[in-house]
């Protein structure tokens, strides 16, 4: 998984508009403060909350 580093620096969350950042091991975008995983189709993060798995550590 290949994300450009200025598109990672210029994402935020959809819902809270917080910083995100890239989790290779669950192979998604993740919003720590929402604990939302926004995935990522054919290389191209998919920024929608509809899309995005709830996580539970």
């Amino acid at each position: 998984m290949a994300l450009d580093k200025e598109l990672l620096d210029i994402l935020v969350c959809p819902s809270c508009k917080g910083r995100v950042r890239l989790d290779e091991k669950r192979g998604g975008i993740l919003c720590e403060s929402c604990a939302l995983l926004f995935p990522i189709k054919d290389d191209i993060p998919v920024m929608l909350v509809e899309e995005a798995q709830k996580i539970g550590d």
